[in-house]
């Protein structure tokens, strides 16, 4: 991609907008707009759209849980959203992944770590390693939270997409699905690009939590993956 990236900012602290644009735009990268609430993010992605929306998870009016969902519902060419939090377990982190978003950031990012999430979910690509996401999903699918679910069925998946699907959510990446499976990696990838096109899904983040949800794989399975890549 050559175009330039255009992000949008929302936060209502401005010295946290400030921080960034400086950051971004010292690494090439346009902050098209700011945002002090989830309002103003609605308005500023309709006028400006933006590839990235760093987005506050806390803001006053409208939160960035209810403003990622209304962005990310039922519009054409939306784009990527990255939770900005003080917590790596805020619930709300949770809830926003469930309802799209396509990583987060802890608000103490390093900036080569948040020029290079931007980047990252830019191309497509889920910021979290499932490892991560699956310590929220199994803190908050454990306790009866009222946090946004994913409700997919997964009958359209052949059993060695189910196969995958587990070992994905497990936390193991392209090199050890592929490995355990005794596949070419390629072929791992066209695995899980037919997942995510059959479950409708906008990345391995959301392929994670509803392998949770559905009970595909429980809390503790990570360690049972690893275990059974390290003896293949």
């Amino acid at each position: 991609m050559t175009e330039p990236l255009r992000v949008l900012l929302a936060d209502d602290q401005t010295l946290v907008r400030t921080g960034f644009r400086l950051i971004l735009g010292a690494d090439g990268i346009d902050v098209v707009a700011e945002a002090t609430n989830g309002t103003e993010a609605i308005d500023a992605v309709r006028r400006t759209c933006p590839d990235v929306v760093l987005m506050d998870v806390r803001m006053p009016e409208m939160d960035g849980l209810e403003a990622t969902r209304r962005i990310l519902t039922g519009a054409l060419n939306t784009p990527r959203v990255i939770i900005l939090t003080t917590f790596d377990l805020d619930r709300y982190v949770y809830a926003a992944l469930s309802a799209g978003a396509s990583g987060f950031l802890l608000k103490d990012v390093t900036p080569e770590q948040l020029t290079a999430a931007v980047r990252t979910v830019r191309t497509g690509d889920a910021l979290l390693a499932p490892a991560i996401t699956r310590r929220l999903v199994e803190r908050f699918t454990q306790g009866g939270s009222d946090v946004a679910a994913l409700h997919r069925d997964l009958a359209s998946l052949t059993p060695r997409e189910l196969e995958v699907l587990g070992l994905l959510a497990r936390g193991l990446s392209n090199a050890e699905l592929a490995a355990h499976l005794h596949l070419a990696e390629a072929t791992v990838k066209t695995h899980v690009a037919r997942i995510l096109a059959k479950l409708g899904l906008r990345d391995r983040v959301q392929a994670v939590i509803v392998a949770y949800e559905t009970g595909l794989v429980s809390a503790g399975a990570r360690e049972a993956a690893q275990q059974s890549t390290e003896q293949t």
